[in-house]
C-alpha cells in the first residue's frame, strides 16, 4: 500500500472531537450544548468510556452548515 493511499484512506475516517473543541468551533457554552442535545436541536456525543463522550466532527460540521442555512434564510 501506498502512503498516499495510506493517508486518502486515513482522512476519510471518522474523527472525534471533545467538549472543549466543539464550544470552540461552535460558539456555544457548555449547559447550551447539553440543553440543545436534550432537545433534539444538536448531535449527542458518543460513550467513549465510563466518563469520557466526544462528538464526530462530521456532524458537528453539518450542524454549524444547518446553522448557517437557517440564518440566511433557507427554509427550516
Amino acid at each position: 500500500m501506498s502512503s498516499a493511499k495510506a493517508t486518502a484512506t486515513f482522512e476519510n475516517l471518522p474523527c472525534f472531537i471533545r467538549l472543549p473543541q466543539v464550544k470552540a468551533r461552535t460558539g456555544l457554552s457548555r449547559s447550551s450544548i447539553y440543553l440543545k442535545v436534550a432537545q433534539g436541536e444538536f448531535p449527542a456525543p458518543v460513550s467513549l468510556g465510563a466518563r469520557a463522550v466526544a462528538w464526530l466532527s462530521s456532524e458537528i460540521d453539518a450542524w454549524i452548515v444547518e446553522r448557517v442555512r437557517v440564518s440566511r434564510g433557507g427554509v427550516q
